[in-house]
């Protein structure tokens, strides 16, 4: 995406950052409390704002093919003033994991979440228990998605599950036991969330410098957005990727099956290439029209939906900024802006997030810290999501503790450089065809190069054999293939970052790039190691990967 950037545009500040740890990792032993270091930053009040499948590339200061159509002002001057990181990624690209490893620093196998069923308990809410063991008081609004109560937080509000865009009701730490604590605001989300943040903040009777992680549901599909953004983007024709009405040589025969046989039913699309589900069908439109007819009125309306619900992100952020400039908090708060991971806007043709691919991966990330008044614009090292916890504890005086696994980049604030990097992040989709049919892989996405193994099973077993029925969606098909238990083909993918940003062709048996794949497959497998990775419940996932490491 560092190519497409254009660094004359005014107010575009672009910081590209990655911390990537190879620190190998237990499950949590008996938890220690993290070492506080005297630091001027312990009295910094830390706001952190949390979307939902916000995708870099619809922030204006990512400078995409949407910058153009200001979709995000106020993130925009935000990061003119901050340091935005451009290579941030998740390692799970999918609501609950992501939001599990922030939270734990851990990666999914120690901290247990997997998939969208996975919890975590007060007592591992790592991140919220240390902050106020810094002298922090702590809040959680927003979406929550984690299942079990936000326990670890002085203060909660919370969306239960996934949420509801109007009328959201919410489970308030205030109004009872957990889980019969709800009640119901009426209003926009978006609006509902940012409302009880201001609330929290006037209403707060401690001395101690805030931590509050404010999320909110949007933009999440289905996009229903605030109706007076109903005119926002009417009419206007929104640029389309290059991908997606031609993928020749993207993929491979995991992603398309041999010779583009499942092409029709992996990876949910704009088109009608996927009949089960694709965006023309959840827009409406016609399907007598043309295919290429149909695509472009269902990539425009996908997106003008999507971009209305992202501008009322953005016109909330500006709320509660101006709040702490109201209240004269801003030079006194750090302000971080991201999201829970990516989304593929019409990439490849495909919608949704879950991919490995660099659109659903990356995460926005971008700090606004008023005491590093000479902290970069811009960087290229690689950081992931279980960094986070670290980085915030590093900003509130604290140390990382040693049960986490990702590991604080905040030196890069004070242009320090970073020592013991990994090589690269590794990545982890679980859910084997679920929802959008993205079949189960791994792999490492390094400053340059993207290496990808799709192993193609579901690791529970039990699950392929018996279930049919799959996060309350029926998978079966008219022909009785249950897409969610069926295996797909095992291909390795493989691209050039620096030379094909947009991921248009897999050079995995491209003969100049043997010698480094070779190096990558170590370097991946190290990690696994190093990472609590290596599959050690689920042989029949060893299995394949012993069988197709070399293919």
């Amino acid at each position: 995406m560092a190519t497409k950037i254009n660094n004359t545009i005014r107010h575009t500040c672009l910081f590209l950052c990655t911390a990537l740890v190879l620190f190998g990792c237990n499950q949590d032993q008996a938890i220690e409390p993290a070492k506080t270091t005297k630091t001027s930053n312990k009295n910094y009040n830390i706001l952190y704002v949390m979307s939902d499948d916000h995708t870099a590339s619809a922030i204006g200061a990512y400078q995409s093919r949407l910058a153009k159509l200001n979709p995000t002002p106020n993130i925009d001057q935000l990061a003119s003033q901050g340091t935005l990181f451009e290579n941030v990624f998740a390692t799970n690209s999918i609501c609950t994991p992501s939001r599990a490893s922030i939270l734990t620093g851990q990666y999914g196998q120690t901290n247990g979440v997997l998939d969208l069923n996975g919890t975590i308990p007060t007592e591992k809410q790592h991140l919220a228990r240390l902050m106020g063991q810094a002298g922090f008081e702590t809040a959680m609004i927003g979406k929550w998605h984690l299942r079990e109560e936000p326990g670890a937080f002085d203060y909660y509000k919370v969306l239960p599950e996934q949420g509801l865009y109007f009328d959201p009701i919410l489970r308030d730490k205030h109004k009872g036991a957990w889980p019969n604590n709800e009640v119901t605001i009426k209003g926009h989300s978006s609006d509902v969330v940012t409302d009880i943040s201001i609330d929290w903040l006037k209403n707060r009777n401690s001395d101690k410098p805030f931590f509050l992680m404010h999320h909110f549901k949007a933009p999440h599909d289905m996009f229903e957005y605030a109706p007076r953004y109903e005119d926002f983007l009417k009419g206007v024709h929104i640029p389309e990727p290059s991908s997606l009405y031609t993928q020749t040589q993207f993929g491979s025969k995991a992603t398309r099956g041999e010779n583009d046989s499942m092409l029709w039913e992996i990876g949910t699309s704009i088109s009608k290439r996927n009949p089960r589900r694709n965006m023309g069908i959840h827009m409406e439109i016609d399907p007598a029209l043309s295919d290429k007819e149909y695509t472009h009125l269902a990539y425009q309306e996908y997106l003008r939906r999507y971009l209305r619900t992202v501008k009322g992100v953005d016109d909330n952020m500006g709320r509660l900024i101006d709040y702490l400039k109201q209240s004269g908090q801003y030079e006194n708060t750090i302000i971080i802006y991201t999201s829970d991971q990516g989304m593929m806007l019409g990439e490849h043709d495909y919608i949704d997030k879950r991919w490995m691919y660099d659109e659903s991966m990356r995460m926005p990330f971008i700090v606004r810290h008023p005491g590093k008044p000479s902290a970069p614009k811009m960087s290229d090292i690689v950081a992931n999501n279980t960094d986070f916890a670290p980085f915030m504890l590093e900003l509130a005086g604290s140390d990382t503790p040693d049960f986490m696994q990702g590991k604080s980049f905040a030196t890069v604030l004070d242009n320090q450089p970073l020592t013991d990097w990994r090589k690269g992040t590794y990545y982890r989709y679980w859910m084997h065809r679920a929802h959008h049919d993205v079949p189960a892989h791994f792999g490492l996405r390094t400053k340059q190069y993207k290496l990808i193994f799709f192993y193609g099973i579901n690791y529970d077993v039990d699950f392929q054999q018996t279930d049919k029925v799959y996060y309350g969606m029926d998978w079966s098909r008219k022909d009785g293939v249950i897409p969610a238990k069926t295996p797909t083909p095992v291909a390795w993918e493989f691209y050039d970052m620096e030379k094909d940003p947009d991921e248009m062709v897999n050079r995995y048996h491209h003969p100049e790039y043997q010698d480094i794949i070779k190096e990558l497959k170590v370097e991946l497998a190290n990690q696994r190691k190093e990472l609590n990775e290596t599959d050690e419940n689920y042989p029949h996932i060893q299995e394949v990967i012993a069988k197709h490491w070399d293919d």
